[in-house]
C-alpha cells in the first residue's frame, strides 16, 4: 500500500508529474510515437520482452512499440495509482476493456473459470460475465451470500459500490473477508477515488469508467484499474496481447482532469444533495435512491452505517422511481430542458436516463432495474435551476395525466 502524506486535493493536482522539471516542461506533454527508436538488436529484444509480458520498461532500452506502452499513459497511470493509495495502475481503451482484462488476468490465466458477482451491477458488465464470452461462468449473489457463492474455482469476485443504478452500498472489508484468498475488484467509478479507495478495505483492484468523473468533460472514453504491481503486471501482459493500451490524448485529457476532480465532486455532491431534499416531498415520486449522511433524518439508505466507514461523501448520482411507473418516465426525460437525456455520468453537465431501456437493456429481467427507475447524474449547473427544469418535467407530467383522466370521463347527461 502506498504511504499517503498529501491532501487527495494536492495529490489531483501534482499527481504524475515528477519528470517534467527534467523534461523542462510545465504543461502535461503528449507523446503520439507509435513506433520508437532502437539502441541495438539485443537490448531492443530484451526491452520488447520486458513490456510485452508486463513489466515496465528497461533502463537504457527502448518503449519500443506504442501498444506496450507510452510515457502520456503511464504519467496518468501514477496519478491515478498515488490518488487510490495503490502501487500501480493500469488503463485502458475503455471502462469494458478494463473489465475485461481483469476477468482473463484472473480466469483465464489462473485456470479458475468461476466468478462471484454481487448485483446489482453495470450493465456491460452484468452481460459481459452472463453471456459467458471470456469463457466464464457466474453466480450472482446478494453481498452476504459471497462467502457460500465461493468454490474451488473461483478466479474473482466483482463488486460495485455504490452500485448501478440504484446507488446500494455493499461493505468492502465483509466482501474481501468473505472472499477469503479470492480476488476482488470494485468498481468504484460512483465514487471516485475522492469519496472512496478500496484498497484500503482489502480489495485487490479498484476499477473505474475512466469516461465519467475522472474525465468529466465527456470528451474521452477509458477505463483504469489500481492495483498492486504484481496484478498490474498480469493486466499489462492482458493489455499488450489484447491492444487494449489507452490511447495518449485520452490518457492527457483525463490527467488534466484529475486536477479539478475534488472540486468538481464537492460542488456536483453539495447539488445532488439540495436536489435530493427537494425530490423526496414529491408526490410524483415513489422512491428515491441515494446514499444519505446529512440526509439522515429524511432518507434510510444506509441502515448498516457503510458510508460512514468507508466512504467520504454520498456522491452526486441520484435514482428515482416515478409512482406511474414506466409512462411517466418516460414523459420526464422528454420533458426535461437543462438535463441532457443521454447515457453515460460524471460530466460537468446533468444527464438523466432510463436504466432499464439503455445501460441494463442486456441484464436478464428478473436483475433488471424496474420501469419506473430514472438515474440522474448531477452536474455543476445551479442546484436551484436543476429543480426548476424537473418541477416544470413533472408539472407537464401531470398536466398530461389530468388531460388524459378528462377525455376518458363520461360525457354528463
Amino acid at each position: 500500500m502506498v504511504e499517503q502524506s498529501l491532501h487527495p486535493d494536492t495529490v489531483a493536482v501534482h499527481g504524475g508529474r515528477g519528470d517534467l522539471t527534467a523534461l523542462g516542461v510545465h504543461a502535461l506533454p503528449i507523446d503520439l510515437s507509435t513506433t520508437n527508436p532502437l539502441p541495438d538488436i539485443e537490448r531492443g529484444g530484451d526491452s520488447y520482452e520486458a513490456m510485452a509480458t508486463g513489466g515496465r520498461p528497461i533502463e537504457d532500452g527502448s518503449l519500443v512499440y506504442g501498444r506496450l506502452w507510452n510515457p502520456t499513459v503511464a504519467r496518468f497511470e501514477d496519478a491515478l495509482a498515488e490518488m487510490e493509495h495503490a502501487e500501480a495502475s493500469v488503463a485502458f481503451s475503455s471502462g469494458m476493456a478494463a473489465m475485461t482484462a481483469v476477468i482473463l488476468a484472473h480466469i483465464s490465466a489462473a485456470g479458475k473459470r468461476h466468478v462471484v458477482a454481487v448485483r446489482p451491477l453495470y450493465g456491460g458488465t452484468d452481460h459481459l460475465l452472463g453471456s459467458g464470452l471470456l469463457g466464464t461462468e457466474t453466480t450472482y449473489c446478494h453481498p452476504s451470500e459471497v462467502g457460500v457463492s465461493i468454490r474451488p474455482d473461483t478466479g474473482l469476485v466483482v463488486v460495485e459500490t455504490p452500485a448501478n443504478p440504484t446507488l446500494e452500498l455493499v461493505d468492502i472489508a465483509a466482501v474481501v473477508a468473505s472472499a477469503g484468498d479470492v480476488p476482488v475488484v470494485v468498481d468504484n467509478t460512483f465514487a471516485t477515488p475522492i469519496l472512496q479507495n478500496p484498497l484500503d478495505h482489502g480489495a485487490t483492484m479498484s476499477l473505474h469508467s475512466a469516461t465519467k468523473y475522472l474525465g468529466g468533460h465527456g470528451d474521452v472514453i477509458a477505463g483504469v484499474v489500481a492495483c498492486g504491481e504484481q496484478t498490474a503486471e498480469a493486466l499489462r501482459r492482458v493489455r499488450a496481447v489484447t491492444g487494449g493500451l489507452l490511447h495518449p490524448l485520452g490518457a492527457y485529457l483525463l490527467h488534466r482532469g484529475l486536477t479539478t476532480l475534488p472540486v468538481r465532486m464537492r460542488q456536483q455532491q453539495q447539488n445532488a444533495q439540495q436536489l435530493v431534499q427537494w425530490l423526496i416531498d414529491q408526490p410524483e415520486i415513489d422512491e428515491v435512491f441515494f446514499p444519505f449522511d446529512r440526509l439522515r433524518d429524511r432518507l434510510d439508505g444506509d441502515p448498516q452505517g457503510i458510508l460512514e466507514r468507508q466512504m467520504r461523501g454520498t456522491g452526486a448520482m441520484i435514482a428515482i422511481r416515478m409512482r406511474e411507473g414506466y409512462a411517466a418516465a418516460s414523459a420526464v426525460v422528454s420533458a426535461v430542458g437543462l438535463f441532457t437525456h443521454a447515457v453515460s455520468l460524471g460530466g460537468v453537465d446533468s444527464l438523466i436516463q432510463h436504466p432499464a431501456a439503455l445501460t441494463h437493456r442486456p441484464v436478464p429481467a428478473e436483475a433488471r432495474p424496474d420501469a419506473g427507475v430514472l438515474r440522474l447524474s448531477i452536474g455543476l449547473e445551479d442546484a436551484g435551476d436543476l429543480i426548476a427544469d424537473l418541477a416544470q418535467a413533472f408539472a407537464r407530467l401531470n398536466s398530461a395525466v389530468g388531460a388524459a383522466a378528462s377525455r376518458s370521463r363520461p360525457a354528463a347527461d
